[in-house]
Order: C-alpha cells, then structure tokens, then sequence
C-alpha cells in the first residue's frame, strides 16, 4: 500500500512538471513526462488525455486518438477523452467519428455553452460533407479544369468568350429563318420553327451554363487585364525574372495577382509536371551546389527570408523543395504562385515534390482551399487539385541521395523502379507505396510500428539501412515533421529530416533549416534560420471553421 501510495505521488508530480513543459510548448517533452505518470499510474484518465493533448499539438493524430481512447476505458466519465478524441478525428478529416464523440460531450454536459457550439459546427460540416458527396460527379464524368482553359487566348477580349454552343445555336436559328423566308412556309410552321429555334437556343444556353461549372462566365470576364491594373504582368507565353521579382514584392505588400497571369503560371507548370516521371532523377555537376528545403506552409515571408540567405533559384542555384507548401499558414497562395513562377522561368532551377498537404482533403481542413476560395475562386481550388496530382513524389540525387516528403514503406525489398512505375495521377490513397512515400515517419527502434499519425507507418535504422543498400544509396533526406533545430540526423546518420517553417503556426518556435549540397561528395551543409515578422494574419485564418477552434 505504501509503495502504491508513492507511485500516485510521484505520477503527480511527473503530471505537473509534464503541464509546465506543455505550456513552454515543450510538447515532446510533455509526452515523455505524461508517459512517465502514466507508467506509475495507468488508472487515471487526466494523464492519458493529457497526453492526447500533447500528441495533438505534434499533429501526431494516430497517437492521440489512442491515448483519448484509453482515457475513456479508465474513466468512461471524463469528458475530456471524448473531447481530445474528437479532435483527433476532425483533424484527420474524419467527420463523422468526430461528431460522435462530441455528441456524447453534448449529451454528458447539457449546458456548457463551448460543447454546444462545436457540435453545432461539427454537425454542418458533416452536412457539408454529405452535400458534397450528393452532387460530386463519378471520377470517369468528371472533366478536367486545366484541359477547359486555353490561357494563351483567355483575358484578351470578350470576343473570344462566348460559349461554341451558343454559337452554333444562333447560326441554327438563322438558317432556319432563311429557309422559312426562302420557301415562304405557312405560318404555322414558321411558328413551330421558330419554337424549335428557341430550344435550340435555351438548350445551348443551358449546355453553356453548366460548363460553367468548369470556368464561369464571372471568371472568364474577370480574366480581360484591366488598364488600371498596376501589378505584376507576363507579356506572352514567357514568364521572365523581372515577372517573378515584381510579383514577388507585390506579394510581400499583400497585393494580388491578376487571375489572368495565374492561371498562366499555374497551367504553365502543370504542362511541365504532366512530363515528369514520379520518381525525378537530378543531376548536379562536380562544384556545383545543391539546395533542399522542407515544409513550408504557407509562410511566405519565411520563403523570403530562405531567398534572402541563400539566393533566389536559378540554373546556377537550384532548389527542391520538399512538398506541403500549402495549409497552415495563411500566406500559401503567394508561397505556391512563386514556386511555381520560378518553375515556369527556369524548370531546372526549382524541383518540387509532393507532400501529403498537397491533397483534397488536408486543402479542405487546413486553409489552402479556402484561402484560395477568397482570394481567387473556385476554378482555380479544383485547378489547383488537379496540378498537386502531377507533382513528383520523389527525387534521387546523383544517385546517392534519396529525397522524400514522408519516409519508407511497410515491406521489405522496394525498388526505385517500384517507384517509377507508381501511378500519381490520383488523390494520396490510404494505403500503399504512394501513401508511404508521403506520410510515413522514422523511429529510433528497429523494424516497423503503427503509425503516430494516424496513416502510413513508423520505420526503424535498419529499414533506412535496407533500403540505401538495396538501392545503391547513400542516403534519406525527408521532412514532414517539425523540429526544434529545424533539422534532425538519425538512423545512424543515414537519414535527415528538414523542416524549413521556423516558429511553425506562430506557436511551436523552431527554427527553419534547409540542406546545400556540394557536388561531387554531396555532403550535406546544413543551414538554419530564425523566424522573420509577418503581417498581422494569423494561421489558420482560412482553415475549416471548427478546426480554429481547436487551433
């Protein structure tokens, strides 16, 4: 009795030096601490949620629904368990798992005003959700954006947007009147021609209309440049340095592109993507160097400080950048429009890979698609969806060096062919190479765990080790999670994470980082950055209405 007795005392104390470590943002720590309570006291929920909480803020969602749901076991009572899991859920974009246990908040505090609400704004998402499957188009009806718009001749006139359909039902029409007035018909059949005539007319109106569905007449209209427009302009098909520059400081004073030279950029790069192989080999001659950079999310500013440190890309200066550019940060739309510029300028000057941000699903919750929403419309939301399914998944540097935006996979003996014969074209699946590639995460024990998020896997040393071996490698450069010194070497120095958005979402405070290369060694230099002041737009400030709420 008195060794249990102490036990409780001493998962008390872990329990409050774990809350001091939580609220310094400590979050890592935290954990470590809560498991040390949890060891000395498996029966007491507030350290099981706590805990949740903490894995929460790591974004490691797998993990914190598992410990909610073991606080619920220990204490079916505790509220706080079915909260911490709710939010697990909604920020894997399960819905309806999420409402649930926000119904059983509801149902266990009747009259707390804050469970109300988010049930409320639970609710309407899954409604929304609903709604959304109810009138999605099967994917084999579904017709490409991109393949609707021909930005060489949008923006140049109205003379050009009027609808093929109703075109050719006005010449209907017309010949129609020719033929009556030629053969002078009865009136009766004039009247039936021209009855026919106009459902002709609505008919192509109607066709028009719901083509419209791809680009919209506002849209089309909206794309003529207007003459006091004073903003960043592409002459021709070229999009050139000084474009790049002016809209870059354009971006930086929070003015907006034209959508016109948008869409330009943005179809520009998906016809470069479309020819790229999933897995891109690059090459970087002997004395040249190379430079990697992860996440950035949306924090353009950031971006412009990596820019101010170590130059803008060119053929000269290369970059890859790491895949999630997008969500988080409310700067997003600015941070991809200039990767992509830079792209559009130079293909060789900038690589990029696709991250598990780069989605549907994570552009929904997380503020890509509604930040594009407002600042642009909702073409170019589906316009985007379908260029993020183009992006590469992976790069290998002069054969030595593996680049990756998650990590590697649940089976042994994979090969870099295995890679190339993925098929991209697609939203991320739940399971599978694909899936891996983009999600999964390194562990420091061997073999292979669940994993911490949710989706994909964890994988040990030796899986790192396999891997290079069987492939010729030398070694995994990936990114995907935060890090206190923007960087972390593991896996016996065979593997190194690169997260590039210091002080992520104004709340974690670590640094940024990105790798230069040196050719012909390839030896990795790693550089590291503090963040830099941004304007008064907080994260998030696009995201999913409920999601902010736990934010």
């Amino acid at each position: 009795m008195e060794t249990e007795n102490s036990d409780v005392s001493k998962a008390e104390e872990f329990k409050i030096l774990a809350n001091e470590a939580f609220n310094a943002r400590k979050y890592g720590q935290a954990i470590d601490l809560y498991t040390q309570a949890v060891e000395l006291n498996s029966r007491n929920a507030v350290y099981w949620a706590n805990r949740a909480f903490a894995h929460l803020r790591l974004e490691e969602y797998g993990s914190a629904i598992q410990d909610a749901t073991k606080a619920i076991e220990v204490d079916p009572k505790y509220t706080k368990g079915y909260y911490r899991r709710g939010a697990a859920h909604l920020a894997m974009g399960k819905f309806k798992e999420a409402l649930k246990d926000f119904q059983q908040v509801k149902k266990m505090c009747p009259n707390d005003p804050d469970a109300t609400r988010k049930l409320k704004e639970c609710e309407k998402a899954v409604m929304k959700l609903k709604f959304e499957e109810a009138i999605s188009a099967p994917d084999a009806e579904r017709r490409s954006v991109a393949e609707s718009i021909d930005f060489r001749s949008i923006g140049k006139g109205h003379n050009s947007l009027m609808p093929t359909e109703l075109a050719i039902a006005a010449v209907t029409v017309a010949v129609m009147a020719a033929v009556v007035m030629l053969f002078r018909t009865s009136v009766a059949t004039m009247v039936a021609a021209v009855v026919v005539g106009l459902l002709l007319l609505l008919g192509a109106y109607w066709w028009s209309s719901y083509d419209a569905g791809i680009i919209s007449r506002s849209d089309l209209h909206d794309l003529d440049v207007e003459p006091q427009y004073s903003g960043a302009r592409i002459e021709g098909d070229v999009v050139t340095l000084d474009f790049v520059k002016k809209m870059m400081d354009d971006f930086k004073n929070q003015k907006c592109i034209h959508k016109r030279y948008a869409y330009q950029i943005v179809l520009q790069t998906r016809e470069m993507l479309l020819a790229l192989p999933p897995l891109v080999d690059i090459n970087v001659p002997d004395g040249k160097h190379f430079t990697v950079c992860g996440d950035v999310h949306g924090q353009y500013y950031d971006l412009l400080n990596i820019f101010e440190l170590n130059g803008l890309p060119s053929e000269e200066n290369p970059y890859l950048f790491n895949g999630d550019f997008v969500d988080r940060g409310s700067f997003s739309l600015e941070v991809i429009l200039t990767l992509f510029a830079f792209k559009c300028m130079s293909p060789s000057a900038i690589y990029l890979a696709r991250g598990n941000h780069e989605s549907k699903s994570m552009n929904k919750i997380y503020g890509f698609e509604g930040e594009v929403r407002s600042k642009l419309s909702d073409t170019f939301v589906e316009l985007f969806a379908e260029v993020f399914c183009c992006l590469p998944l992976a790069h290998v540097i002069n054969d030595k060096v593996f680049v990756v935006h998650g990590g590697l996979f649940s089976v042994d003996g994979v090969k870099l062919s295995d890679i190339r014969a993925i098929n991209r074209f697609c939203e991320p699946p739940e399971e599978g190479l694909m899936c891996e590639l983009l999600w999964s995460d390194p562990q420091p024990l061997p073999g292979r765990g669940p994993s911490k998020r949710g989706v994909g896997l964890s994988f040990g040393p030796d899986v790192t080790k396999s891997f290079l071996q069987e492939n010729n490698l030398e070694l995994v450069v990936r990114s995907h999670e935060v890090k206190d010194e923007g960087y972390e070497i593991e896996h016996d120095g065979k593997l190194i994470t690169v997260f590039s958005a210091p002080n992520y979402c104004d709340q974690m405070g670590n640094k940024g980082a990105f790798i230069r290369f040196e050719a012909p060694d390839l030896k990795p230099n790693i550089v590291t950055y503090s963040a830099v002041p941004h304007p008064d737009v907080k994260p998030m400030a696009y995201a999913n209405n409920f999601l902010r709420m736990f934010s």
